[in-house]
């Protein structure tokens, strides 16, 4: 057993106390739970393969092929496991590395096996294809270097609020007097153990839009942000496929640190930019994947509204629903109270 097949399942699988799988968890896999389905259960079918050569019970109930075909599906699946470098991270890798694998299978037994496990179908991923920036585009003002992004902080499909330290050189020069002021009497509170001197003292600092938070146990003053991206526009909360469309971002960038062109400020003083995060850029994905229209009354670049229609045609996300409705007007209908 590899390594890494055997890390993934050690952190993130439990056995199942049955082999029934069960419908009642994301996709068909029972015993694992909706943050860990798709790679964890698939890593933790291929452990259990590797012990005891045998297949999941309910996997037969999504294929079409015999028990010792399936036993060769997962002969095969181990051995490009242990040869992937590195070996699948995401439930998209997952299913590509299964699709590959398993190219030479009817188109009926590979997406069984890939809903057995909720991983996504071949339609539904996407190619990237945009290239980071090597150099400043055009009308762009500053770029930005995030610190890790808590998920909690993604209002919507196309909202996100970042944080950035105050040691980058642009914020250093940009940071007020009396919030530095605060941030040094807050940690000496917190010293003298006065912690109602110091949430106060926090107080300040976080209502002059900073934050002293705390990363791997070193505190940072860091400066508040709200970005909204830029050329496309996600379906409101209330809307729907809003809340898919928000879990799409958060899976993108939650806990990881993203780069940001920014080229203004929007009328609710949030900043207009492009996000990049693990070399992808995330318009492209949200694009790609239905997760949001191109909003082109604001950005007319030709890419977007290119990808805006691979994901039509493929009629995923927003695209499968039978009349989505635009953001933009379901605004006009719904008017925000501030």
């Amino acid at each position: 057993m590899g390594n890494a097949l055997r890390s993934l399942f050690g952190h993130c699988c439990k056995p199942s106390t049955t082999s029934d799988h069960r419908p009642d968890s994301l996709g068909f896999h029972g015993g694992v739970s909706a943050s860990t389905v798709g790679l964890s259960a698939l890593a933790h079918d291929l452990f259990h393969f590797d012990i005891t050569s045998q297949v999941p019970e309910g996997l037969s109930r999504h294929v079409v092929s015999s028990k010792k075909v399936q036993a060769n599906w997962y002969r095969r699946l181990l051995e490009a496991w242990r040869e992937a470098n590195p070996p699948p991270k995401t439930a998209e890798e997952a299913a590509r590395l299964l699709i590959e694998t398993l190219k030479n299978q009817s188109k009926q037994d590979v997406e069984g096996l890939l809903v057995f496990y909720g991983l996504p179908l071949p339609h539904s991923l996407v190619e990237i294809s945009a290239e980071l920036p090597s150099t400043m585009p055009e009308g762009v003002e500053f770029e930005m270097q995030t610190i890790p992004v808590d998920g909690r902080a993604v209002a919507d499909g196309d909202t996100v609020t970042v944080y950035v330290s105050v040691a980058d050189p642009r914020e250093s020069l940009c940071v007020p007097a009396q919030v530095n002021l605060d941030a040094v009497r807050r940690s000496k509170a917190r010293t003298e153990k006065n912690y109602v001197k110091a949430d106060a003292l926090h107080q300040k600092i976080i209502d002059s839009g900073y934050r002293v938070l705390n990363i791997q146990n070193e505190e940072i003053l860091a400066r508040k942000y709200r970005i909204r991206l830029r050329g496309i526009d996600a379906p409101e909360g209330e809307m729907p496929y809003g809340k898919e469309a928000k879990e799409e971002l958060v899976k993108l960038i939650q806990g990881k640190c993203l780069r940001v062109l920014v080229y203004g400020q929007d009328q609710y003083g949030r900043s207009v930019g492009d996000i990049y995060c693990s070399g992808i850029f995330i318009q492209e994905v949200m694009l790609k994947k239905g997760c949001a229209w191109h909003y082109v009354a604001f950005d007319k670049r030709p890419e977007l509204a290119r990808w805006e229609n691979e994901a039509r045609s493929k009629r995923v996300g927003l695209w499968a629903l039978p009349n989505p409705e635009k953001p933009w007007e379901w605004r006009r209908k719904h008017p925000r109270a501030d």
